[in-house]
């Protein structure tokens, strides 16, 4: 495995990458522009924060190991770290890192020639929990575990690591020199966080020793008790933290899964959960019902939730069932209503205990982007895939998502950073804005023809990598997440594509309301129907040939004896001429369709994803492409068909990272032959990369001057743009529940949280009630 890749692979969670916790820092602060969404967090000042109290914080799971450098860790992971470990620089609000003067005092390149050296001078006062001072050994263990020469080391990443020669203690023991055998513009990615020599020291402590366990801390926070019955890892105010001390006394940290998180909250089991929109949408529905005293709900049940949309017509046919003469039938239907009656209590009842929770709201530090798979099919063509990019309206796209929750729905225009960071820069023009025209003279270059000849077989994937409509680890059928395969553009009547029965209905293909969440006809299934009527109909055309004719008197005489007389028999008649195939107001070209395989993940997390895919399809419907929407497990969404290569399109969201010349390199470095024939593709999973963009990347990571580094980038952005292998589309929301009180928490942006200052506001005096 590639240095490079190490350091990436560390970043990859369930198909969406989590972003460390650093940046690269610089002058010039106007560089980058202001952040799309600032933090919403609930700012308060320390003196107006209680001591003590517990906060109760919902993460996905809990962690598989507290080590963030192995494979399998995850953002519970960083969490804690976060918390209990050194942080030599952390993200600002605009996700810029800053010293953090708990532990440095400076940090600063002391020479550039013959070779770059960093001087970290450390906190004096910074120590462990065991009384030992953070000085030269740790960064020492630290570097010897990360550079990739003992493979004993069981690390996921080591990019920066490999490129330092030495390591030793300064003029006194709070200095640490560092020296580089090659440049390194990411340094202030390295030694964040910072274990203790006792975790980084032996292999045998570094691969077993900090999963499940850290004996040694030196945040504002210590570890306390990791319980898996409970799903709970405490976190509590560290004793001999020198800083200003944790405004907590204790931060449980608490595993529960998003969809579960509004009942949670409302049980009194959590304070603070980031939520998805359906939860959002809950707790708004609460704030509405409680203010209409007199409104739908007021009083009683809820206009929404379980029963809201029982009809008249159920509930009477419900009753007559419970009361019938079938006892069966009644015992069932009784069992059923009394369910019902629970669920509908048990809902109107969170519904009250959420009206106590806000929802804080910010853009959190990732984008969603469209990627073309440019390794095989049409899109291995560039004029193709820069024409469905050029389709496109990104601003209507994010405005679908953004829009509807009060956020800033302005389009990402940056592969390497987000608005705000330094080496932001909206590099979209590389690639050109939305142009119909445009898009349709490109595949026209292409050879891409409206009314081409159609010779493949009916319901044949026309082109890409295959024709598959999901693999068999994937559960099909109603309610599994994979209900069918349908084709967006093949209801159109084309000549001799036979309507599919989704197709046949009014509305059918027709785009969905603007900002509408509801199911949209592009997603029903339906061609399984029409391959079917087309088999069927060869089929009997094949068996009017073979047959032979009975001639009929009308009068119920037998047939002739001619008839049985091969000889004398009439000459059966032949088969009918089938009608030549084309591709309508579709596109084709060499007998084949323009169609793209469109992947979509299937979870009840994924609805923004499945709504915006829907979009897409039906705009590059009205340019002549065909997407074939397949929808599959979240499971298996990433592993087996983004990371594979399985796919034409699919969504999904990459980090941005404040070091981009190191972690952005493997996600758009050029794919290169392996022995076998395959493609080394990284975490380039577009496929597509030029040595150009290579280059730029490399020249950057070695560019000690800042300014330079990060125009550098702009220029490798701006050709990641034209080779349009991945489009970013809009920085995906962060949407927080918070319980009332909780300050300095909520959703923090491009931030990083600064867990001391997290705490329960105190309680107004007498004085600020007069005021």
């Amino acid at each position: 495995m590639s240095q490079r890749r190490r350091r990436s692979l560390a970043l990859l969670t369930s198909g969406v990458l989590a972003l460390p916790l650093l940046t690269g820092c610089g002058a010039g602060d106007d560089e980058g522009g202001p952040a799309a969404a600032g933090q919403d967090i609930a700012t308060t000042t320390r003196d107006k924060v209680a001591d003590g109290g517990v906060l109760r914080w919902a993460v996905d799971t809990l962690p598989d190991t507290l080590n963030t450098f192995q494979a399998d860790a995850d953002a519970t992971t960083n969490r804690i770290a976060g918390a209990v470990l050194p942080q030599l620089f952390v993200l600002d609000a605009k996700g810029r890192p800053v010293a953090n003067p708990d532990y440095l005092e400076k940090a600063e390149v002391i020479e550039r020639e013959p070779k770059q050296v960093v001087l970290y001078k450390l906190n004096q006062q910074a120590v462990w929990s065991d009384g030992r001072e953070i000085g030269a050994a740790d960064f020492v263990a630290q570097w010897r575990a990360l550079n990739g020469k003992d493979s004993a080391y069981w690390t996921a990443r080591n990019a920066g690591y490999d490129r330092i020669e030495k390591i030793e203690k300064g003029k006194t023991d709070l200095e640490v020199r560092v020296t580089f055998n090659k440049p390194y513009a990411d340094w202030r990615s390295l030694f964040t966080p910072l274990y203790p020599k006792q975790v980084t020291g032996t292999p045998d402590a570094f691969n077993e020793g900090a999963r499940g366990t850290l004996k040694i801390t030196a945040g504002p926070f210590a570890l306390g008790a990791i319980d898996k019955k409970t799903g709970t890892a405490a976190l509590t105010r560290n004793a001999r933290w020198w800083g200003r001390p944790a405004k907590l006394d204790t931060l449980v940290l608490t595993a529960v899964p998003r969809a579960e998180r509004p009942a949670a909250l409302a049980a009194g089991k959590l304070d603070l959960a980031e939520i998805d929109r359906a939860g959002a949408d809950r707790i708004a529905l609460a704030h509405r019902d409680a203010a209409a005293k007199n409104g739908p709900g007021a009083g009683g049940a809820p206009a929404h939730g379980p029963g809201a949309t029982l009809t008249p017509a159920q509930a009477t046919l419900s009753w007559a069932v419970a009361f019938g003469a079938d006892e069966d039938k009644a015992v069932a239907e009784t069992e059923s209503r009394q369910k019902h009656l629970a669920s509908v209590e048990r809902y109107a009842d969170e519904q009250k205990a959420l009206r106590a929770f806000t929802v804080r709201k910010s853009l959190e530090p990732a984008y969603t982007q469209l990627a073309m798979n440019g390794s095989t099919g049409p899109l291995a063509d560039e004029r193709v895939r820069r024409a469905v990019a050029r389709a496109l309206d990104r601003r209507a796209l994010a405005e679908a998502v953004l829009k509807p929750l009060g956020l800033p729905a302005k389009p990402v225009g940056s592969h390497l950073a987000l608005a705000g960071q330094r080496a932001y820069a909206d590099n979209s023009d590389a690639l050109g804005g939305q142009d119909t025209q445009a898009a349709q003279a490109l595949l026209a270059d292409a050879g891409w023809r409206k009314g081409g000849k159609i010779t493949e077989p009916a319901g044949a994937k026309a082109a890409g990598p295959e024709s598959a409509q999901d693999d068999s680890k994937t559960p099909s059928g109603p309610g599994t997440g994979n209900d069918g395969l349908y084709i967006v553009g093949q209801d159109d009547g084309a000549n001799g594509d036979p309507r599919s029965a989704a197709g046949t209905r009014p509305g059918a293909g027709a785009a969905p309301a603007g900002g509408q969440d509801g199911p949209s006809p592009v997603l029903a299934p339906g061609p399984f129907g029409a391959q079917q009527r087309v088999s069927l109909l060869a089929q009997a055309v094949r068996a009017a040939a073979a047959r032979p004719v009975v001639l009929d008197d009308g009068k119920g005489a037998p047939a002739r004896d001619d008839a049985a007389d091969p000889d004398k028999a009439s000459p059966a008649p032949a088969p009918a001429k089938q009608p030549v195939r084309t591709s309508g107001n579709m596109l084709a070209k060499d007998g084949k369709a323009l169609t793209l395989r469109f992947v979509l993940p299937a979870g009840p997390g994924s609805e923004s994803l499945r709504t915006v895919g829907e979009r897409i399809a039906t705009t590059l419907r009205k340019i002549g492409v065909n997407t074939e929407m397949v929808k599959v497990s979240d499971d298996s969404f990433f592993k087996d068909h983004v990371a594979s290569g399985q796919y034409d399109l699919a969504l999904y969201s990459w980090p941005a990272t404040a070091y981009p010349a190191t972690d952005a390199r493997p996600i758009f470095a050029k794919p290169e032959p392996a022995a076998d024939g395959s493609l080394l593709v990284e975490q380039n999973y577009t496929r597509v990369g030029t040595d150009h963009i290579d280059q730029l990347f490399d020249q950057a990571v070695g560019e000690l001057d800042e300014e330079q580094s990060r125009e550098l980038m702009r220029k490798a952005d701006a050709r990641i743009w034209a080779a349009a292998g991945s489009i970013p589309l809009y920085q995906r929301p962060e949407l927080v529940a918070v319980k009332p009180g909780l300050v300095n928490a909520g959703a923090f942006g491009l931030g990083a949280p600064r867990y001391q200052d997290i705490g329960w506001k105190k309680p107004p005096t007498a004085k600020d009630k007069k005021k």
